[in-house]
Formats: C-alpha cells, structure tokens, sequence
C-alpha cells in the first residue's frame, strides 16, 4: 500500500458543522489537510480562504444553492480534492478541479436513497452525474454503498467506514443515574421530532411523575420548545446550543436519550452521530424507527414507529429499571468502543484512500 503522506484539499459546504468528517479526516495518519471554504473550521488544519455564492441561505450543507468563488485554480498541491456528498454543488465543482489538476477526487457520503428527490433536481443532478466519476467514495454508513452501486458506481470504488467517535470527550459518569432525567440533544427542528419528544414527556410524567426532561440544540422549534419549558414548572429544561464539551456534560447527568425523528420528501435519519455521543457516555437510546438508524442504534436500545405513546412506554420500561438501563449503558459504552473509536475509524479512513491511490486514476483528464 502507498506510504507517504496524504495531502487532501477538503472542500467545505455552507453550514458544515464541525467535528464530523473533516475532523476524522484530520486524525488519519500522515494526513496533511487543507479546508477551502469561506470561514476557518474549529479543527486544527491548514486553511485556504474562499468565499461562496449563495443564492439562497435557507439551505446549508448537502442541499446549499452554492458555489465557492476562485476555484477554477487549486489552493495547493494535493494528492486529493475532496467534499461531502455526491448532490453538492461543490462537490460538482471539485469534480472539474480534480480534472483541471489531474488530482484524484474523493467524495464523503451519507446518502442512504438513490431515490431521493435533490437527485432529480437540476442543479443537483448535474452534480451527482459528475460526481460519479470520482476516484473514492468513502461511504460513512453500509447503506450509503448500496446507495453508491444504485446510483451506477462501480462498487470497487467504494469503501465504507463509520464514523468516530471521541471517547474520552463522551465518556460514562462515575456511576449510572439513577434520577429519571431524559436528555434530547438534537436539532429543534420538526425532522428530528421534538414536538413528539415533548408529547411523550407528558405521558411519561404521568406514570413518572419526577421525571425531567433536557433539551440541547437550536433551530426553528426554539420558540415551541421554549414555551413548553416555561409552562412546566421546571420539568423542562431548555439549554440551547452548546459546544461539544458541555452536551457531553449534559449526558453524563442523563438516564436516557430520546429523539424522534421521521422523514420529509428531502431527508430521512442515515444514522445520527448523538445516539453513538449518547451510547459514549453510558446512556440508553429511545428513537423513532427513520431511514437506516437501526446502523447507529443496536439493541437493547428501543427503535419504535412514530408514536408518542409507544415513545413514551420505551423511556418508562427503562427508568422503571434501573440495574438492565445500567447493564445497556454498559453495552453501548463497549459497543461504540469496539465500533466507533475516533483514531481507529480515523485510521481505516486514510487505509480507504491509500488503497485508492495504487488504483489507476479516474479523473486524468483535463477538463
């Protein structure tokens, strides 16, 4: 296998929130990387600064109706050029840098649906039908491969790797708790279910009357969720948006994590890096049965349909049962060890893109 370092241009989408992939791709071994974007991320990589044209602000990320300005010419002198996900504009972009310089392109991917509508859509679908041709699909979830082959990719393209997770940030309380505090750590937005979250909470009191509930996390629904926390004589708690360290504070103080998300015409749940953070700290999962959670979420945490009243049944069984929720805890804490420990997931990253590199090229051509 090729040796050396990897030198990596990462091309940074609107929004991109940070510690999650350039962050993994930071920790592979002899990685030397580059974020290109208007903004410098929060990890410790070389930065080249390039400002966006955003049409549009209402979307970020994957779906971002943006362009990055002054990339007709690369920032550096890379062995990769490389973007999260096949539908960005961006990663459309990179595919005619990575031709322009004869540089390999590697593309990240989430995707769990070939079918999804942004690929119908122009200009998204000029972006995949470009994307196509890139040297490395790093596929984030074992879904996002048999989304990859769907889609007309070779599968020896494709490597999949799930994501880290760092474990000494999101690490178990000296002692499981005991107090029946539930904790949702998530964006407030109506993908990812608050509102069914506070309708189960209700239900839960009543046969719990003690129990609490901690919301992390902003977004449209700010208002409701606040709203909710001022009428329930302190048995919500609205936190806000907190920074990695303190939503791993928070954890450590609950007994249960509790999401539900369900799927809009765009989106469904791929697999959700707060149940691994969750599962990290010693905390049992209650979530809605979305997209391909289920790679996320194993058992003897409870995936249950849409439903507050079967949402709220789960968080009841487990804060009825103190030592078997302390017993899952235990097994998540293991499980994500064994699974998603940041320097290894990190280190089978860079094995992917050093395998790629003894490839012959895909994308020589100038263009």
């Amino acid at each position: 296998m090729t040796e050396g370092p990897l030198r990596v241009a990462w091309l940074m989408l609107p929004g991109q929130r940070p510690y999650r992939e350039l962050y993994w791709l930071s920790l592979m071994p002899g990685a030397d990387i580059t974020a290109v974007g208007a903004e410098r991320p929060a990890e410790a990589v070389a930065f080249a600064r390039r400002p966006y044209l955003q049409l549009s602000r209402r979307f970020v990320e994957a779906g971002a109706l943006a362009l990055m300005r002054g990339l007709r010419t690369s920032p550096g002198d890379f062995d990769w050029i490389a973007s999260l996900e096949l539908c960005s504009l961006i990663t459309g972009q990179g595919t005619g840098l990575a031709r322009r310089t004869a540089t390999r392109q590697a593309v990240l991917t989430w995707g769990n649906d070939a079918r999804n509508l942004l690929y119908r859509l122009p200009p998204y679908w000029g972006a995949v039908r470009r994307a196509r041709g890139a040297d490395l699909f790093l596929c984030l979830i074992q879904a996002a491969k048999a989304h990859c082959v769907e889609l007309g990719i070779p599968e020896e393209r494709c490597a999949v790797v799930h994501p880290g997770i760092d474990t000494a940030v999101f690490r178990p309380p000296p002692r499981p708790v005991e107090e029946p505090a539930l904790v949702f750590a998530s964006p407030l937005a109506p993908n990812k279910g608050i509102d069914r979250v506070i309708e189960a909470f209700g239900m839960v009191r009543g046969r719990v009357p003690d129990a609490t509930l901690t919301v992390v996390g902003g977004g449209p629904l700010e208002g409701f969720v606040r709203a909710h926390a001022e009428a329930s004589a302190g048995a919500i708690q609205f936190l806000g948006r907190l920074d990695r360290g303190h939503v791993a504070e928070v954890l450590r103080r609950s007994a249960v994590f509790v999401t539900a998300p369900r799927p809009t015409r765009v989106w469904n749940e791929q697999f959700g890096l707060a149940y691994l953070e969750a599962m990290a700290s010693g905390v049992v999962v209650v979530t809605t049965m979305c997209g391909t959670n289920h790679e996320a979420v194993p058992p003897p945490n409870v995936r249950v349909p849409d439903d507050a009243g079967l949402l709220a049944e789960a968080v009841v069984g487990f804060l009825a049962d103190p030592s078997a929720r302390a017993r899952a805890g235990e097994r998540n804490r293991a499980h994500v060890l064994e699974h998603h420990e940041v320097q290894r997931q990190s280190r089978l990253m860079g094995d992917a893109f050093r395998a790629a590199m003894e490839r012959e090229p895909v994308a020589r051509r100038p263009g």
